[in-house]
Formats: structure tokens, sequence, C-alpha cells
């Protein structure tokens, strides 16, 4: 699988850690950053381009590259200071994304409003979904329910505009299962299949994980 998007990690703890190696794994261009030496020496044998540096430094920030990177995934959830210098010192060298892993609702207020782009609860999303979920091209969410099986909410394409199911035959073509269909935020379950699809509707889907890169 391939991504084009440039990824940049700050914080190699465990959730860190996920994060970067499941992107690497993938495929991604990731930078890795922490300023433990020990952690960024564990990390180099599964993530490529490590770091050692302090990324809370204008001066770092700049000699890293990170005003090229796409996608900045900040973990550092133990030190909001930390976080929040990170945060903004992203957002004013132009990176477009800033994903900031927080401890409480109260430090995601903060990190939002200093610009993150999204916040995220290791508690609710595994460092490993979220790379997955950064990968994964056209799916708005995505879920494993086994190792074999996965719950994805899929984008209506637009070349699947204004047909039914019966015309595109999904199941058959992507080997899925339309579970659900979602339209203006309300979720269908007893699905018409001769009810026209719309660019603004997603579906939920099951399917064998080993199957999703054909929906890519």
């Amino acid at each position: 699988m391939s991504n084009k998007k440039t990824y940049a990690v700050f914080g190699l703890g465990r959730y860190g850690c996920a994060v970067a190696r499941e992107l690497s794994a993938n495929g991604a261009e990731v930078l890795a950053v922490d300023i433990d030496e020990e952690k960024v020496n564990n990390a180099v044998s599964s993530v490529p381009y490590c770091k050692c540096a302090d990324v809370t430094d204008p001066e770092t920030i700049k000699q890293l590259g990170i005003s090229n990177v796409d996608v900045v995934i900040i973990s550092m959830a133990t030190n909001l200071e930390a976080s929040v210098m990170a945060t903004m010192l992203c957002k004013e060298v132009g990176v477009k994304t800033v994903i900031a892993k927080c401890s409480s609702e109260m430090n995601c207020k903060i990190l939002e409003k200093v610009g993150a782009d999204r916040v995220v609860f290791p508690e609710s999303e595994s460092g490993i979904r979220l790379a997955k979920n950064l990968m994964s091209s056209g799916f708005v969410d995505i879920l494993d329910i086994s190792g074999e099986v996965s719950m994805v909410e899929l984008e209506v394409r637009p070349e699947w505009d204004n047909k039914n199911l019966l015309e595109l035959n999904l199941r058959k073509k992507y080997s899925i299962n339309i579970v659900a269909i979602i339209e203006n935020d309300k979720v269908i379950v007893n699905i018409d299949p001769e009810k026209k699809l719309n660019k603004n509707m997603s579906m939920i889907v099951i399917a064998d994980t080993s199957k999703l890169a054909k929906l890519r």
C-alpha cells in the first residue's frame, strides 16, 4: 500500500511508537522524534527515520523540515506544556493537519484552542487504529472486529453517485457486506437496494481485512 502524504510523530512512548510503526509498515514516509535518546534507539529498527530532538524549540522545528510534513501526530500527553508548544509551532510553520494525543477533556480543549485539528484519547482510540485511519484514503473510519474482519465507514465515491446498490453490485466486486447507510447524520439499517446513492452519503460495511486494499 502506498500513501503520498508525509507524517511526523512527536513522542515515542507506546502510543507514538504504535502510530509511527503502523504508518511506516504501510509504506508511509514517517519522521519519528523524541527528546529521549533511548526511546529513539528503541524505535529506529521499525521506523527508519528517527531523530533525537526537542520539538518545543522553534529552530529544531525548522531544521527538521516540519513545514514540509502533511500530518503531525503529537503524542506527549503527559507533558501538556510541550504538547501545546509543539502544536503551536507546527501550525506556525504551516502544517495542514496536527493531531494531538491528550490525557483529559480539559487538555483536549486547550490543545484545540492552540490549533490542534484533531485530538484523541488513547483509551478510546489505539495508535494502530489512528494510523490505519490516516492511511485509509476514502475511509471515514475503520475498526477491527477481529484479526480478519473490519468494520469500515466508507464515503460514497463520485462514480457511485446516482446509482443504486443493485447496479453497483459492491458485494461481488469488493467482497463487502453493507450493513447501513448514513444520510444527513441518520443511520439507515433497512436499506432499499434500489435507493439512489449520492456523494453526501456514507456506508458502513463489514469486510475481510485482507480485502480492504481493493477499496483504496
